[in-house]
């Protein structure tokens, strides 16, 4: 059965002639898109015939009009070197400029036409075609067809030229059918209702088996889209979202947080240091300082030795996002308080498809008073399930920080139990230096990890790749 255009085209295109699809359009009375189409349905029944035709044109870019007007660097190289044969480098260099001299040069020797001899340029050969500029000027005029095809990859290379391609389709009708060619209605109009034409005709059917046209719409990139997606779970769960500064003092990203200053996490191996110092509260630096230093009023013996409030004092980029969460704890410490943050972090990490020297991750607190272990425990699990894990455990961990300390884990199939950060209660150590009062659940998670396991990828740097290949092919829903 065929279509309307299809029919159009039959009876309007002489069988064996080539068209251009301009030329079947104004022959055929339809839009170039309705050529096309009704070509192509041709072809596949066996009536015509398709051609796609790729012409090349070649045009000049900014630099290479400069060049067609100024000379080419080399070319005025020569000329000058002509006329005095043998010329300091650094006489040359003050007058053509230094990325001007490396390309002249580069050419020349290509050339065979000068050799460098005490720090001077020297000619050596007098018969030196430029047969890049005549090829200038040709492409100039449009007739880049008379320019050899070396000299033209030459001058891409050399961005001096662009290339365009342009496609042409033509058609050919290979035969008509021999029955009658009717048109079918692909459209039922309320003329063809009113008037009961609709009787008389008959209806176009679709095979919908076909396969459909791929069309790529736009659509939240899949990272971003479980971003929100554990935003929103936290969001529903009554939390409150906090954000900070990328740069933060080493008194909020470690200092408060218990970890020693000799710890191996601040090594410069692992974490970026700035060369810049802020001041730090004094209040909350002295108590913080006496606990390190022999455990304050905590009930601790802290870690011994002496509290340095210069690498309090100096600026990192954040190795974890723990460094928001404890100075709004700091800045709220009355309970009730529930809190997370997804953000940017930095380490000084290799990469490779498992760590990346920067990564997002998903903080989270709650403070209250009448809150432990086991309600810790629950709330993770209840975000893993809603992020679609059915299998979650929970195995002892460490963490200057914490204690309890847990890093959940989720059952991958393929995979087997992947952990995916960590988490637990605030010490003393943590929360009475700075007034928090009550108990603080807490936990980090890295959201890379998880959005790889649940994309099913291996390698997490494809997550900030372009890659439109993959991200077409990525579902715009969950499934």
């Amino acid at each position: 059965m065929l279509s309307p255009f299809e029919v159009n085209l039959l009876r309007s295109l002489e069988i064996g002639k080539l068209y251009s699809i301009d030329e079947a359009s104004k022959v055929a009375k339809i839009s170039k898109d309705a050529v096309l189409k009704a070509a192509y349905l041709l072809q596949e029944k066996g009536y015509a015939e398709v051609k796609e035709e790729i012409k090349k044109s070649y045009r000049l870019t900014e630099e290479g009009k400069e060049y067609l007007k100024e000379g080419l660097p080399e070319e005025r190289l020569f000329k000058i070197l002509k006329e005095r044969r043998k010329i300091e480098l650094s006489e040359l260099e003050k007058e053509f400029g230094k990325t001007l001299l490396g390309i002249a040069l580069g050419w020349l020797k290509r050339k065979k036409a000068v050799e460098i001899e005490n720090g001077k340029l020297v000619l050596v050969r007098d018969d030196v075609k430029f047969e890049e500029k005549e090829a200038l000027k040709l492409i100039a005029e449009g007739k880049w067809k008379d320019v050899p095809r070396d000299v033209l990859r030459t001058l891409l290379k050399r961005k001096l030229i662009e290339e365009d391609e342009e496609k042409e389709i033509f058609v050919k009708i290979l035969q008509k059918p021999e029955v009658e060619l009717k048109e079918f209605i692909t459209d039922l109009t309320p003329e063809l209702i009113i008037s009961g034409k609709w009787r008389e005709r008959e209806f176009l059917k679709y095979d919908i088996r076909i396969p459909a046209k791929e069309i790529f719409v736009g659509k939240t990139h899949p990272y971003e889209r479980i971003i929100r997606e554990c935003r929103k779970i936290f969001l529903e769960m009554g939390f409150t979202e906090i954000k900070g500064h990328y740069v933060q003092p080493s008194f909020w990203n470690f200092d408060a947080l218990f970890q020693p200053q000799d710890h191996p996490a601040r090594d410069m191996q692992d974490t970026f240091y700035l060369n810049r110092y802020v001041d730090v509260p004094e209040d909350l630096a002295e108590k913080v300082k006496q606990t390190h230093e022999n455990g304050w009023k905590t009930g601790s013996t802290g870690w011994g030795g002496k509290w340095d409030v210069n690498k309090a004092r100096q600026l990192v980029l954040r190795t974890h996002t723990t460094a928001i969460t404890i100075h709004y704890l700091a800045k709220h410490p009355e309970p009730p308080v529930k809190a997370f943050c997804i953000d940017r972090v930095y380490r000084r990490e290799a990469i490779d498809p498992t760590h990346l020297p920067e990564f997002d991750q998903l903080e989270g607190v709650v403070l209250d008073e009448n809150v432990g272990f086991k309600d810790l425990l629950g709330l993770l699990r209840e975000f893993f399930l809603k992020m679609g894990f059915e299998d979650v455990r929970f195995r002892p961990g460490y963490f200057p920080y914490t204690e309890p300390s847990v890093e959940p884990e989720v059952y991958v199939e393929g995979l087997g139990w992947v952990e995916l950060g960590g988490a637990g209660i605030f010490r003393k150590e943590v929360t009475e230096p700075l007034g928090i009062k009550g108990r603080v659940l807490a936990w980090g998670l890295g959201i890379g990890r998880l959005a790889m396991l649940r994309l099913g990828m291996k390698d997490l740097r494809k997550l900030y790749q372009p890659d439109l290949g993959w991200l077409r092919d990525c579902p715009a829903i969950r499934r």
